[in-house]
């Protein structure tokens, strides 16, 4: 009689989660299942995206590096800079070869031998993890307005290391053309000759 009252106890609650506007913790959606029989032990987890796992474990990365953090940070007290922060820790782990200006290899897209220049983290990997971060702050209770991934100081930093490391490349960054809308891009061509 327990093991029936409990599950009953379980899934009231999961719908008492799932109906309360003022929550906003995507974790705690994620655990919602649907109800099992009593004989069940343990429920279904629901399937994430790739995006919604990745983004999840990047909140949790940062959320450790706030406890890590001497002395230790809450994330209400987050700022743009602790975000810079983040991110030049998180070069130690990088993957990609940043060529120093005094490399004979600057500016060079596939150097022809090893070189000792650093490595870092690559600007498309670090603008996705903030895009990631940003959208994970707000899930979680934050408002846009104080989003500190958002920061000027963030979108700056992004900025310089992408014109860096396509100097440092060679490869330039360019912004892509907007396409015209087909209707102007038809009225635009002249019409066909009927010869």
């Amino acid at each position: 009689m327990d093991s029936i009252h409990g599950a009953a106890d379980s899934t009231s609650l999961t719908s008492m989660t799932i109906s309360s506007p003022s929550t906003n913790n995507t974790s705690t959606m994620m655990m919602i299942a649907s109800p099992t029989p009593a004989s069940s032990s343990a429920a279904s987890p629901t399937t994430l995206s790739r995006y919604e796992n990745q983004k999840r474990r990047d909140w949790n990365t940062f959320g450790q590096y706030l406890k890590n953090h001497r002395p230790p940070l809450s994330l209400s007290r987050c700022s743009g800079a602790h975000v810079l922060e983040f991110l030049r820790y998180l070069d130690q782990f990088g993957k990609t070869k940043v060529h120093t200006q005094l490399c004979p290899f600057f500016g060079h897209p596939n150097p022809p031998s090893p070189c000792p220049c650093p490595l870092r983290q690559a600007w498309g990997s670090l603008d996705a993890l903030i895009g990631r971060l940003r959208a994970a702050y707000e899930e979680n209770g934050g408002k846009p307005e104080t989003n500190p991934f958002g920061a000027r100081a963030v979108r700056l930093y992004l900025r310089e290391v992408r014109d860096s490391q396509a100097k440092a490349r060679g490869i330039s960054y360019e912004k892509k053309k907007r396409k015209r809308p087909q209707q102007q891009q038809q009225q635009a061509l002249p019409p066909p000759s009927s010869s």
